[in-house]
């Protein structure tokens, strides 16, 4: 058995509508696909959302690519979304990639706010080779972890986007996780070239993103 975590940029495919919405929410600090079907249309999946996520129901209802959904609240800032529509050819061919033969992708799949996703496949060596290679050339593809002793993340830090560990990184050299404080988001923003609202929101959803991943929720 061969465990590789990977990362995708599906960005350049025609994908639902729904995604490019979750992924950029500024309210939702993240986004996990538990699970989904695929096989015949139309296509199901069962979301774990963290953040504001009422604030979703509007565009859901309006959604002319969902044929049916459902919020299912577990606090008020955590709850489980199921959608069940239509999702494009090309996204399809591309998920229907990663449980070819008798390869396996090991949920949860995490949803980058840059638009990528991040999880883990387990099957033979044949199977997950042919798997990456079965990626369009216009998809990005990073091969994240190969092996290891477990087949979910057993590093915080592979939780993290590059630009969430960006931001954590420059948050440390700074001194924004001194105790006293000693820098502010804007410092944080400087280091990274971006601005201050931007790297809060990184750090928001890196902390988000650790903390999970340590306490396995």
């Amino acid at each position: 058995m061969k465990r590789v975590r990977v990362t995708i940029h599906p960005q350049s495919l025609d994908s639902p509508t729904l995604y490019e919405r979750l992924t950029e929410a500024p309210f939702l600090t993240r986004v996990q696909t538990v699970n989904w079907n695929i096989r015949e249309p139309p296509a199901a999946f069962l979301l774990r959302l963290r953040g504001e996520y009422e604030r979703l129901e509007p565009g859901l209802a309006a959604d002319e690519q969902l044929f049916e959904y459902e919020l299912l609240p577990v606090t008020d800032r955590e709850c489980y979304l199921f959608l069940k529509g239509r999702a494009p050819a090309e996204s399809r061919a591309l998920w229907e990639n990663f449980t070819r033969d008798g390869l396996l992708t090991v949920p949860p799949v995490e949803w980058r706010e840059d638009g990528s996703s991040t999880f883990t496949i387990v099957g033979t060596e044949a199977d997950v080779q042919a798997a990456v290679d079965g990626v369009p050339e216009t998809v990005g593809i990073e091969v994240d972890r190969v092996g290891g002793d477990r087949v979910t993340p057993a590093d915080a830090r592979e939780a993290l986007s590059p630009r969430q560990r960006e931001a954590v990184e420059a948050a440390l050299a700074v001194g924004y996780y001194e105790v006293p404080r000693e820098a502010t988001a804007a410092d944080v923003a400087a280091a990274m070239g971006c601005t201050a609202s931007t790297a809060g929101e990184h750090l928001q959803r890196a902390e988000s993103a650790v903390l999970a991943s340590l306490f396995g929720t």
